[in-house]
C-alpha cells in the first residue's frame, strides 16, 4: 500500500510543474511580443521622421551630395541612348523632331541601374518630346529649358519625387547629372 501511495503523490506534484512552465512560456511570449512591438514602433517613428525634413534640411542635403561626387575627381561617366524620334505638336503641319541624347551620370555604378529601367526612361522622354512645339524648340533657350526637363523626367522615373512638411513636392537627384544632345533634328 506505500507503494501505491507514492506514485500518486508524484502525480499531483506534476501538473504543478507543468503549469509553471505553461506560465513562463506565456510570459515569455508577452515579453517578445512588447519588445518586437517596441521595435517596430521605433523603426516606424523614425523613418517617419526621415519623411518629414524642413526644405532647408533637404537643400542643405542636395548641396553636400554634389561636393562629395566631384572631389573624387573621377573621370566622367557618359551613356548614349538610341535616337528618338517623335512627332511634334502641329503648328503649320506635320513636323517631326529627332534626338540623339548623351547623359552625364554621378558615378559608374549608376549604369546598371539606368540599364534597368531604360524602357519608363524611354517611355517618358518620349512623351514629354511629343509634347513639344517647334516653335518652342527652334531657339537656344527651348533647347537648354528642354534638356532641364529631361533630366527631371530621367531622374524622376529613377528616384521618385518626394513631398516635404509643406506638402510641395521635391524633385528627386537621382544619377543622371546633365543632358547633352548629340543630335537635334526638326523636320
Amino acid at each position: 500500500m506505500a507503494k501505491d501511495a507514492k506514485p500518486a503523490e508524484d502525480g499531483a506534484d506534476a501538473p504543478p510543474k507543468k503549469s509553471k512552465k505553461l506560465l513562463i512560456i506565456i510570459i515569455a511570449l508577452v515579453l517578445l511580443l512588447l519588445v518586437g512591438g517596441g521595435a517596430v514602433a521605433f523603426l516606424l517613428m523614425s523613418s517617419a521622421h526621415d519623411e518629414n525634413l524642413d526644405e532647408d534640411e533637404v537643400a542643405e542635403e542636395t548641396v553636400k551630395k554634389p561636393a562629395k561626387k566631384k572631389e573624387s575627381g573621377a573621370p566622367p561617366v557618359f551613356v548614349n541612348l538610341d535616337p528618338f524620334t517623335v512627332n511634334l505638336v502641329p503648328e503649320v503641319g506635320d513636323q517631326y523632331l529627332q534626338v540623339i541624347l548623351s547623359l552625364e551620370l554621378d558615378n559608374p555604378e549608376s549604369q546598371g541601374q539606368l540599364a534597368l529601367l531604360m524602357p519608363r526612361i524611354r517611355n517618358n522622354v518620349t512623351l514629354l518630346l511629343s509634347s513639344k512645339k517647334a516653335s518652342e524648340l527652334q531657339p537656344k533657350e527651348g533647347k537648354e529649358k528642354l534638356a532641364a526637363e529631361i533630366l527631371d523626367e530621367i531622374n524622376g522615373a529613377i528616384t521618385p519625387p518626394t513631398k516635404n512638411k509643406r506638402g510641395e513636392t521635391v524633385p528627386a537627384e537621382g544619377p543622371v547629372v546633365s543632358v547633352l544632345f548629340t543630335s537635334f533634328i526638326i523636320q
